[in-house]
């Protein structure tokens, strides 16, 4: 008598998005371009045109520029 065969479960990878929600047009339209030998980000819808620039840090990735993003947008005018 032999062994019931396990099943292999293949692990699952997470990948950071390509795109991002504009919070402005509410649209899944928001790229952004990471520059890191200029240590700039340009951050832009391309449904509504809402553009932003932003310096970052050598390790940023774009989930942390997306966010700071989004929190200047929420901030409003200064």
């Amino acid at each position: 008598m032999g062994r019931r065969r396990r099943r292999v479960v293949a692990p699952i990878k997470i990948t950071l998005p390509k795109f991002f929600l504009c919070p402005k047009c509410g649209k899944k339209s928001v790229r952004i371009e990471m520059m890191k030998e200029k240590a700039r980000a340009l951050v832009q819808c391309g449904d509504c045109g809402l553009k932003e620039e932003f310096t970052i840090a050598p390790h940023s990735e774009p989930v942390d520029i997306y966010c700071k993003f989004t929190d200047h947008f929420y901030k409003g005018p200064a």
